[in-house]
Order: structure tokens, then sequence, then C-alpha cells
């Protein structure tokens, strides 16, 4: 994939995020790449295209990304603060219209990428486990299975459940207690101290949404 094209992708995924899939028409992409629809379809066939393309880029991205914070963090419980602070960071500007629009319009799609995303999140929680397992901060004895398929569930119901109003679910209140709650099921008494330690990134993170 050129640069180019890779840059149009990840524009018009930050509008399907923010406003849902129907309501943007190619017009709008055109406008908002500041190009016209003949250049545009230069790169895809009609919308359908788009969307796929988009959906495939998404899933790269989640990918790559993934890859890049397991070689950056120092330990288990610091690659799960990343994770979680960069899962957050994109919810802050998710419409739900956008998994909705996929369901609803191109079911095909949102299968795929339902499936892609469960299998991520579920490989990247088992691989976690274990590693935090290796480095001696998680207990020994969790079954890596059961716990890395109930952070799945909990991970997918909260984003549709009617118990959260959206701005609480994406506060960095909610974002510090959950988090927390998560790692006490994890962690021995040494991982509590790493956690404790990195108590001052979500301070921080609070700080700054106070600002905003």
């Amino acid at each position: 994939m050129n640069k180019e094209f890779e840059n149009i992708l990840e524009k018009v995924s930050a509008l399907y995020r923010k406003y849902g899939i129907k309501s943007v028409t190619m017009d709008d992409v055109a406008q908002e790449l500041g190009i016209s629809k003949k250049t545009l379809y230069l790169f895809v066939n009609d919308k359908t295209d788009l969307v796929e393309k988009v959906v495939e880029h998404t899933r790269d991205c989640s990918l790559s990304g993934m890859k890049d914070m397991n070689r950056t963090a120092s330990n288990a419980i610091e690659q799960l603060i990343e994770v979680s602070q960069r899962v957050n960071d994109l919810l802050k500007d998710h419409s739900p219209s956008y998994e909705y629009d996929l369901k609803k319009y191109y079911p095909e799609m949102y299968k795929v990428l339902m499936s892609a995303r469960r299998r991520l999140m579920y490989d990247a929680m088992i691989a976690n486990i274990r590693r935090g397992k290796e480095e001696g901060v998680y207990r020994e004895e969790l079954d890596e299975e059961i716990i890395a398929k109930l952070h799945l569930l909990r991970m997918e119901n909260l984003q549709s459940s009617e118990l959260f109003e959206e701005e609480e679910m994406h506060s960095a209140r909610f974002f510090r207690e959950i988090f927390i709650y998560h790692i006490h099921g994890l962690a021995n008494s040494r991982g509590l101290e790493i956690l404790h330690k990195n108590m001052d990134r979500f301070v921080m993170n609070k700080k700054q949404e106070e600002r905003l």
C-alpha cells in the first residue's frame, strides 16, 4: 500500500469513527481529503470497496500497534497500561453508529472485523498473562484461557451496556478504576507493587482530562 492511499484510509477511518458510516458520503470524503471524487475513484471502486479497505486498514493498524507495545513495555503490567490507554484514547473519538452501520449495512465485513478483533484481544491477553507469570508478577495458578475470555466478554459487554453513559465510560476515572480492578485479579504482591509505582500515570491522565 502506498503512503498516499494509507493517509486516505486513516482520514476516512477517523470520519467513520466520528460520524458513522452511513452518514458519510463519497462527496464528504472527497471534500475532507481535499481531492475530487474522480481522484478518489482512482483508489477505490465505490463506497463498499472503501469501507472494506478501511476495515482492513483498521485491523492491520491494531495488530501493528499491539506488536509495538509488546516491544516497548518493560513488564506485563506496564504493557497492559499502554494497551488500555491506547484503547481508551481510540474510544473517545468513536461513534457508536460506526459499528451499528457496519453491522447493519455491511454484515459480512462486520463479522470479519469482530472475529479479527476478538482473536487479537484474546491472543494479546493470553500472551500478557504468560509474560506476567514468567516475570513473576502474576499469580501462577491463573487459568489463562478463562481469564482471557472473561476479559474479552467484559470489554464487549461494556460497549453495549446502558449502565454507563458514554462520557463516563471514556473518562480517566472509569479507566483507572476498571484497570486497577483487573490488575488486582491478576497480580501477586510483586505485581501490585509495580501497579502502585505506576499510579502517577493515572493521575496524569486525570489532570489532562480536567483541562479539556
